[in-house]
């Protein structure tokens, strides 16, 4: 099953959602006139692509509808779709360049960061590439006892220490160690304390120090897993760790669990990061690549599909 079809499964919640809205909106359409903007502004805000975008798609497409001359539903949708679209960043592909490339990973506790790490390290363990997995969430010892499970599981190797221990060094070890064998990809895992922001800054700016110092040539990415069904908290989420480090992309999780699917929208355009992947299931395959493209016609899917 390709992404349109994972995400279409995926967002069946959002889509049942926004589509009864819409249709409503739509089976009374006449003109594009201020009552008509205003139904599909509510709609999008439903969705949660929060109050600002929607606010910015409703003004772009009361702009489009007069220079077009748009008199059906279908026309109607067709901008719409392009116009979230383009709102979003665009879909740029993790970077694992050098040998080995870095993916560092960071969420608050619950939001599916471990099973995401897990699923990654799968997924180039599959390709053939040899992974590496960090354990530096020392706060919490079933945090690198749940890593080493999803180690085992994708066949990746794994550096951890005990519990209180330096992250800073589990870091170290884990590049001297994937150095050694001759690793592709070195994914590291790292601690979600939100409500006490200067020891997380502390502690990735540590990391991140490293990490340069060691691997100047490597591919970086810092990914920030979001939960979608926490809606709006997410967007929070996202903006407070956007301070702490310097993200590269979002992966959001559950995103089958939710009806305010938008969320992915109010993130890449509200935040300026690209969504890199998305969760629409358990399975191992169930992380994807995004495409905004796929994402937004899955999201309002036109009158024949």
């Amino acid at each position: 099953m390709g992404f349109f079809d994972k995400i279409k499964q995926g967002l069946k919640k959002t889509t049942e959602a926004v589509t009864e809205k819409m249709n409503d909106v739509m089976s009374t359409f006449v003109k594009v006139d201020a009552d008509l903007l205003e139904e599909l502004e509510e709609a999008m805000i439903l969705a949660d692509l929060g109050a600002g975008v929607a606010a910015k798609a409703t003004a772009e497409l009361e702009q489009r509808a007069k220079r077009q001359k748009i008199n059906t539903p279908g026309e109607l949708r067709g901008v719409l779709r392009d116009i979230l679209t383009g709102m979003m960043q665009e879909d740029t592909p993790l970077d694992i360049s050098g040998k080995p490339a870095v993916v560092l990973v960071i969420g608050v506790n619950g939001v599916g960061k471990t099973t995401t790490i897990g699923k990654l390290a799968a997924r180039y363990v599959s390709e053939g590439k040899r992974v590496m997995l960090a354990a530096a969430d020392t706060f919490r010892a079933a945090a690198a006892d749940q890593l080493e499970i999803w180690a085992q599981r994708a066949g990746a190797d794994i550096v951890r220490h005990g519990e209180g221990a330096d992250p800073g060094a589990v870091v170290f070890d884990a590049v001297a160690a994937a150095k050694a064998r001759g690793c592709d990809v070195i994914i590291i895992d790292t601690a979600g304390r939100l409500h006490n922001k200067q020891n997380l800054m502390n502690e990735l700016a540590k990391i991140d120090r490293i990490l340069t110092r060691e691997l100047p040539d490597s591919g970086r990415e810092t990914l920030l897993v979001l939960d979608a069904t926490t809606g709006q908290n997410a967007v929070h989420q996202a903006e407070e760790f956007n301070k702490a480090a310097a993200l590269t992309g979002i992966v959001l999780t559950k995103l089958d669990g939710t009806a305010k699917g938008g969320i992915v929208i109010a993130i890449s355009a509200g935040l300026g990061v690209p969504v890199k992947l998305v969760g629409v299931g358990e399975g191992l395959d169930d992380l994807m690549d995004f495409n905004r493209g796929d994402f937004v016609a899955a999201l309002l899917p036109g009158d024949t599909e």
